[in-house]
């Protein structure tokens, strides 16, 4: 396999290097099943072959859920035995490092520059966060990962912008993806998949193994001290908005009058999860609780859970279930594992109505969250590190 800088290259050929809906995302389900004995190695083969099949995107616009990274990240999925795919993980880490500095490099630029970041800058799903993620499991104590931490401490400092003062990854675009481009006004973004969670998870799941960077630990402050100001509390417990404008800062309360969907992507149960990794990382039990008791509240509250349509992982029962199970593991008290069973059973009711083969939304990640489930064990792949959640 080979990678290409070419931007230009066919975006057909790059669909099947997709963690979110291609042939990628799939393969990380077969193989969890191949190295758990519940499936076979030829068909996790023949899913790795079509994600590979054309060449693969290694431009700045590739990250963790599409192209070089999204692959690196599925081959190192599949190191059982270690020499599995060797010589292709040595080639693809080679190219993640290369598109780590080169992002980190431009990002640290655009801070001096003043000018806010887009989504794609430092998110999860296609930014350093992601790449970030895939550092710190595969490449843990590079200089592309200190790269990346470097420039996420950078990004929680103030932003002086068009005459305020605001935080460092306020977002110079809306939140809503529709023809091709963002729509609404500018914002600052809460969630894990592309707001200010993403960057909370990975830092503090870095300190939490060792790797920091200066202020690492102050920046891991920063961002907890924002998600206190904008915390929301009503009849079933503590809740976050999706997002906050510069009118809602003004205001100093969110338009969003009531929790949304309990969703890893945007809702409580990401955040919720990156706020006890940061508890755990700064030693902090009494928000390590705090945290615990929002995930807690909000799993049972049956108000938020009629908000879930889909079984998936990134706004459904999947990615509740799955970071939920992950955090009830960390967890002070009994309240998260003692809702495992009902969220399972939830899952597996809804796991029929999941409908693609894709990872985020379709069956693989259903069907993987549902392992867990079935298991009660981590899974072999640690695939849930691409949320960040694990």
């Amino acid at each position: 396999m080979t990678a290409t800088s070419a931007a230009t290259e066919d975006e057909q050929a790059w669909a099947a290097q997709s963690l979110d809906s291609g042939a990628a995302g799939t393969a990380l389900l077969h193989i969890e099943r191949a190295r758990t004995g519940h499936g076979d190695w030829k068909q996790a083969h023949a899913w790795i072959t079509r994600a590979t099949a054309h060449q693969l995107n290694g431009s700045p616009s590739a990250g963790l859920f599409l192209g070089v990274p999204a692959v690196a990240f599925v081959l190192h999925a599949a190191t059982d035995p270690p020499q599995r795919f060797q010589t292709a993980r040595t080639v693809l880490d080679h190219h993640v490092r290369d598109i780590a500095h080169q992002r980190a490099h431009a990002g640290l630029a655009r801070i001096t520059s003043g000018q806010p970041p887009r989504f794609h800058e430092y998110d999860l799903l296609y930014g350093l966060t992601g790449i970030g993620a895939l550092l710190l499991r595969t490449q843990p104590g590079s200089a592309a990962l200190e790269h990346v931490l470097t420039y996420l401490v950078a990004l929680t400092r103030p932003l002086n912008y068009q005459g305020q003062r605001l935080p460092g990854w306020w977002v110079g675009h809306g939140p809503r993806w529709h023809d091709g481009a963002y729509h609404g006004p500018q914002h600052l973004n809460l969630g894990a998949a592309h707001g200010i969670t993403g960057p909370l998870l990975l830092l503090s799941q870095a300190a939490c193994q060792g790797m920091t960077v200066p202020g690492q630990l102050d920046a891991i402050r920063t961002v907890c001290a924002w998600l206190d100001l904008w915390q929301q509390h009503g009849p079933a417990g503590a809740w976050w908005p999706e997002t906050v404008t510069t009118a809602e800062i003004t205001a100093g309360r969110p338009k969003q009058s009531r929790p949304g969907r309990p969703s890893w992507c945007y809702g409580t149960p990401g955040i919720a999860r990156a706020g006890q990794l940061a508890a755990l990382a700064l030693g902090d039990e009494q928000q390590q609780r705090g945290y615990e008791r929002a995930l807690a509240d909000c799993a049972a509250d049956p108000t938020q859970l009629q908000q879930i349509t889909d079984p998936g992982l990134c706004h459904g029962w999947s990615g509740l279930y799955q970071t939920l199970w992950r955090a009830a593991q960390d967890a002070t008290t009994p309240d998260l594992p003692r809702m495992l069973p009902v969220l399972g059973e939830q899952l597996r009711q809804a796991a029929d109505t999941a409908h693609g083969d894709g990872f985020l939304n379709g069956r693989a990640g259903t069907a993987l969250a549902l392992a867990t489930h079935t298991t009660n064990q981590p899974p072999a792949t640690g695939w849930d590190a691409c949320l960040l959640i694990d």
